[in-house]
């Protein structure tokens, strides 16, 4: 089993003994921020399913009908996790305002419920920084939106747990569905930001302007004399399309060696990478 399916893996594990604390405590201590939060680690549950099942099929090699692979898979699976958070923060949303309007707050245990979401604070944050790691290794947009997840989550919790306190403290009840709506601005927020770079790639975007003035600078470093160049990115997939100048008195076979010089030393530098050169004389 790969690191990217391991930690896809202890993701599911986390977030389901989390969302159980969660709705315990949510019912004992009448919390709609904690139910708010319980709402919130089922949306990051099913993401992180949807996580590991295309972190297993975007490593599945080329066949005859995806002949480049499945990378893109991965940039799915995060418009769909996108699209969970949404609707995470729609029904969050809706719970505080039924709250307000009902102007029921009848809490118990407050404490324990703080406590709680200082304990999901801290495991999500050991989780999202081992899925950062490992997206960041194998530039794995799945991981790299199942991260943002959870680390959506540690904010929130955090919000949470504060606004707990501030009603143990202050007595002000209603502070506690204004806690979840706040909550639930700062999700959308994510939410959009998780959608503009899952989908993208989607449209077969160019790498970053940094990495192509990285690519250019070693296309430069080994002399190669080249134009129209190209990039697109696939889930953690690479690829380059380039037109390469060759002197018309080299061989065929010349010019086959000298292009697989050029191929040989990016695919050292990049993983998963396609490159495709087309000849041309000068």
């Amino acid at each position: 089993m790969n690191a990217k399916v391991r930690i896809a893996r202890l993701s599911i594990i986390s977030n389901t003994l989390l969302i159980i604390m969660k709705v315990v405590v949510g019912i004992m201590s009448g919390s709609v921020s904690i139910i708010s939060e319980a709402i919130h680690s089922s949306m990051d549950l099913i993401a992180a399913f949807i996580a590991f099942i295309s972190v297993k099929v975007s490593d599945t090699p080329p066949d005859s009908r995806h002949p480049y692979g499945h990378g893109k898979v991965e940039n799915i699976s995060g418009v769909i996790e996108a699209l969970l958070i949404f609707l995470a923060a729609i029904l969050i949303i809706t719970e505080a305002v039924k709250k307000l309007a009902g102007g029921i707050y009848e809490f118990e245990s407050i404490w324990i419920g703080s406590a709680v979401m200082f304990v999901s604070a801290i495991v999500n944050t050991y989780v999202s920084n081992r899925l950062y790691k490992v997206a960041r290794e194998t530039k794995s947009v799945a991981l790299e939106a199942d991260a943002l997840h959870l680390k959506t989550d540690v904010y929130t919790s955090l919000g949470v747990a504060v606004g707990l306190i501030l009603i143990m403290i202050t007595g002000i009840n209603w502070l506690d569905p204004i806690v979840a709506i706040l909550v639930a601005l700062f999700i959308l927020k994510e939410s959009y930001n998780l959608l503009s770079k899952a989908f993208s790639p989607l449209l077969d975007t160019a790498w970053g302007k940094d990495e192509i003035e990285v690519l250019e600078k070693r296309l430069d470093q080994i002399g190669a004399k080249y134009h129209s160049l190209r990039t697109r990115v696939a889930g953690n997939y690479r690829f380059i399309d380039i037109h390469v100048e060759i002197p018309e008195k080299e061989s065929v076979g010349d010019a086959h060696k000298y292009c697989d010089m050029i191929e040989d030393e990016l695919m050292s530098v990049y993983e998963n990478l396609s490159v495709t050169i087309h000849v041309e004389p000068k």
